[in-house]
């Protein structure tokens, strides 16, 4: 029996939480996934998530978040992880960060591995393994275990997500790429493996990756650190729909693109 897998884009802020709480329910019905994830690592203030948020989520209707670099930029995350299965830090962080970089579920008599992991690309700040290698054991870890494996990977550039996905389409069903926040144009089929190079964001459309672009504007003028802000013109949601077939290889991706009219809370003194 096929089955069909959501893939959100990155949730930046309160517009894009806003975004999914207004969204989310008519998607689905719209689109019929049996499984949604959603990479959350941008949900608070736009840097991190945190526990409050991860809950928040789930309960909107999202199964499983992923995240990046920025995970754990939330310190109460590191007490949170071992105790929650829905949120999933990279695989090929150091063995002993806490959570888990994987998941198996069941999605129509099938068992799912949801592998989360990191690239090496841009990420000066964490030391992790490199993701061939990574992906290497953990399929070899769980061949036994599931049925199907699909990725979520996170890098910073185009050529990298691209060579994991040529190196892992054999094996995987899906390689779904986050962490520029702009819905790229290549999803594709690579040999029964579903893939794009970024899979977008949810939240507002006309920013900068989400962001306010007055505030980024002002940091590249003068070089000074500040505060992102986030923007909430023209709000969507984002991300790719993957059907995997009775082969449990990839039938079809489709990008998706879903206007959401969400007004801008009250600013209160």
């Amino acid at each position: 029996m096929s089955f069909r897998v959501l893939f959100l884009g990155e949730i930046v802020g309160r517009a894009g939480i806003a975004s999914v709480k207004d969204g989310l329910k008519a998607l689905k019905e719209k689109y019929h996934p049996d499984f949604t994830i959603a990479n959350a690592e941008g949900t608070t203030n736009g840097f991190g998530l945190g526990k409050a948020h991860a809950m928040q989520l789930t309960h909107l209707g999202i199964n499983l978040l992923t995240g990046g670099e920025k995970i754990f930029y939330k310190v109460e995350m590191v007490d949170f992880f071992p105790k929650c299965s829905f949120v999933l830090r990279p695989m090929n962080y150091p063995q002993k960060t806490p959570g888990k970089g994987y998941r198996i579920v069941e999605i129509a008599g099938k068992r799912v591995a949801i592998i989360n992991m990191l690239g090496q690309s841009g990420f000066s700040r964490v030391c992790v393994m490199n993701p061939l290698n990574a992906a290497d054991m953990i399929l070899t870890k769980l061949r036994d275990e599931a049925d199907v494996f699909l990725f979520q990977f996170h890098s910073a550039t185009t050529a990298e997500s691209a060579t994991f996905a040529h190196y892992v389409k054999d094996r995987a069903a899906a390689v779904i790429v986050t962490h520029s926040k702009v819905l790229t144009s290549d999803a594709c089929i690579m040999n029964g493996c579903a893939y794009i190079s970024d899979n977008g964001r949810c939240g507002s459309f006309m920013s900068a990756g989400g962001f306010n672009p007055s505030y980024e504007i002002n940091k590249l003028m003068t070089a000074l650190p500040d505060r992102s802000h986030e923007a909430w013109d023209d709000c969507e949601l984002q991300g790719v729909l993957v059907t995997i077939g009775d082969d449990l290889r990839a039938e079809s991706i489709e990008v998706i693109r879903e206007k959401v009219n969400v007004q801008r809370p009250e600013v209160t003194k």
